[in-house]
């Protein structure tokens, strides 16, 4: 049970990048209970979620974490302390190839 609850909480949190580690305990979690399942022949629905969903988890923080760095390479020449407006449009100017 407490590998489908990290599961679902690591995937809910995964667009917040701390879903990923919480993800790899749930994982790991979820294989100890579908290797436990084999033996007992109880819960391997709930074992199979946990992995599913840890694993998900897992995936969604990678992929966020590289969107973020790429978006931050991309608009690296816009950090600067000017108003917002400059900002934004500095970001769109980085992000549509003008530079």
């Amino acid at each position: 049970m407490t590998a489908v609850v990290l599961g679902a909480v690591s995937l809910s949190t995964s667009v917040l990048v701390i879903g990923g580690p919480l993800g790899v305990i749930g994982l790991a979690l979820g294989v100890v209970a579908l290797v436990t399942t084999g033996r007992t022949g109880t819960g391997r629905g709930k074992a199979v979620a946990a992995v599913v969903t840890s694993a998900l988890a897992i995936v969604v923080s990678v992929l966020v974490a590289v969107l973020m760095v790429w978006y931050a390479n991309h608009t690296q020449a816009c950090y600067r302390p000017d108003s917002f407006h400059q900002y934004t449009q500095c970001v769109r100017e980085q992000l549509a190839g003008g530079k």
